[in-house]
């Protein structure tokens, strides 16, 4: 089978060129030999069926980090390289295409943000820069499908290119600079409203307002779909659930069976949350009170993903994150560690040095809420009132601050300056997000819902054959001494280690009082889950 490479800059539409190729036929896959990701998928070429890889994202061919190397080593696997450039920065692109070229593979070239060129008077003639380049170059829109088509139908014209090879890297940027001057044109441009409100985006008195205010329109549409999802979706399915649920705990009668499968009875009924029985609570808390966040919360992230939103925070964030011994890349981990702690500590890895990863896989392992924690958090205290939750979540950002801080004081390693590209704002496509957002999603039911809900029956099983009585009885003075919590509750902070959604959702039936439910919250968030802890030990040793 014939495979057709994607490569290209950071932030140059290549995912969304890649999704319109490749429709709903897609597959995350790890790269062999790291737990770098890259998204493969088929389309069918002329009758034929090929392979679509869509490599990281990468400035040059000389990796600096694990998934710039991963881009370099796809490569090695093209048939075809299709190389994608932001025409709106041409001279940035252009240095890989340079390199591709020396790869002596066929490659094709797609200029994509046609349309963001020509509104901000950029001309690049496109005939002229075939004749240099020595292979076909097609203008595209990704986000609306202008010109997919056309590179398509060229694909068999992908070529290698007869131009001499360069001898180092000076050269590269010099012909880069000569390539430029003879294809691309400048008109002169007045800003507009949108233009200005772009960049105030990016400036550190406006761009932090901006942030926070994108960041609170975030957690107020993470809240708002995951309680619309839990109402109007979940609720009503385990309303029609409860007939069965019901006739099968009459059935049983007391006994242990009963409190294995159904769980305890409150007030003489079947409570999802307190029961902890595996059919009710064993499925209530990983369907109905984590998963509808979680989609939200993964949803939200793709919109600022493919808004082009992100480069502009990383950028607004750099001088803080410069305080805690990264620069503005660090925001990356952190709102993926937002999602779940796994991708955000992986993520770390894009970062360019020991003290950047050490410290971000510290932040991201300790101070970080997963979307599922975040869920509980709202869950447990929203009925409470805000003042409750800003407290869990100021204490955690107090603590982020201030041990990132002290890690960076610590660390004797330099922090390096933060380069980057701003790309346009775009509108993100629905198609796209919703494609994004079910992949990561997936990953979400096949690796972290089996272990919450094995987490939520090991504790039905505990509670039943009288094991959490016992362990409660034993740590009731330390419970009560440090944290002013019944000795009940160190089941809870045991089963963290699990999930902490778990470990939340067992503090319910516990009928804790709401300055007790916040010091359990926030005691809680400081323990990383198991599958965190061991990543963590694995990616830092």
């Amino acid at each position: 089978m014939k495979t057709i490479v994607l490569i290209g800059d950071p932030n140059v539409g290549k995912s969304v060129l890649f999704s319109r190729l490749t429709g709903a036929d897609v597959i995350a896959s790890n790269y062999p030999g790291t737990t770098v990701d890259y998204l493969k998928g088929r389309m069918n070429l002329h009758g034929e069926t090929v392979e679509i890889l869509d490599a990281p994202g990468t400035y040059s061919l000389e990796a600096t980090n694990k998934a710039e190397e991963v881009a370099v080593s796809l490569l090695d696997r093209a048939d075809v390289i299709v190389n994608v450039l932001d025409a709106t920065s041409l001279e940035r692109c252009l240095l890989l295409t340079i390199e591709l070229l020396e790869k002596r593979k066929p490659v094709i070239v797609a200029l994509n943000m046609w349309d963001e060129a020509q509104h901000l008077g950029i001309h690049i003639d496109v005939r002229e820069l075939e004749s240099l380049l020595q292979v076909p170059v097609v203008p595209t829109v990704a986000i609306t499908a202008e010109g997919i088509k056309d590179l398509v139908q060229r694909f068999d014209e992908a070529r290698i290119s007869e131009r001499p090879g360069l001898k180092d890297e000076d050269q590269a940027w010099t012909e880069v600079g000569h390539i430029v001057r003879k294809v691309q044109t400048v008109a002169h441009r007045h800003h507009n409203i949108w233009d200005r409100l772009t960049d105030a985006t990016v400036k550190s008195g406006t761009g932090w307002l901006a942030a926070l205010g994108i960041m609170f329109a975030l957690f107020w549409l993470v809240r708002l779909m995951g309680e619309g999802l839990i109402r109007y979706g979940v609720e009503p399915v385990f309303n029609l659930y409860r007939v069965p649920i019901d006739a099968l705990s009459g059935w049983l009668g007391p006994g242990l069976l009963h409190k294995l499968l159904i769980g305890a009875l409150i007030d003489g009924k079947v409570d999802y949350v307190q029961s902890m029985g595996i059919l009710t609570t064993g499925l209530f808390v990983p369907f109905g009170m984590v998963l509808p966040y979680i989609i939200a919360f993964y949803l939200a992230l793709a919109l600022l993903e493919d808004s082009g939103y992100l480069p502009r925070l990383a950028t607004v964030t750099d001088n803080v994150f410069h305080r805690l011994g990264m620069h503005g890349h660090g925001i990356i981990p952190v709102l993926l560690g937002l999602g779940c702690k796994v991708p955000g500590i992986l993520s770390a890895r894009t970062l360019e040095t020991r003290k950047q990863r050490f410290i971000a896989i510290t932040l991201v392992g300790i101070t970080i809420p997963c979307a599922a924690h975040t869920a509980m958090i709202f869950g447990i205290l929203g009925r409470y009132g805000a003042p409750y939750i800003l407290i869990v979540l100021g204490t955690m950002a107090v603590v982020f601050l201030l041990l990132g801080f002290i890690l960076n004081r610590t660390s004797r390693e330099e922090c390096p300056e933060l380069f980057l590209d701003i790309p346009p704002y775009r509108w993100p496509i629905p198609s796209a997000v919703v494609k994004k957002t079910w992949m990561r999603v997936r990953w979400f039911l096949s690796e972290a819902l089996p272990l919450v809900f094995l987490g939520v029956v090991a504790a039905g099983i505990l509670d039943a054959i009288g094991v959490t009585d016992m362990l409660a009885d034993y740590t009731a003075p330390f419970m009560q001494a440090w944290f002013g919590l019944p000795g009940k509750a160190a089941p809870a902070l045991l089963s963290g280690f699990l999930r902490k959604e778990l470990a939340i959702g067992m503090l319910v039936p516990l009928a804790l009082s709401p300055a007790q439910l916040t010091i359990a919250v926030t005691v809680f968030a400081f323990f990383p889950c198991i599958a965190a802890l061991v990543v963590m030990l694995k990616e830092l040793g």
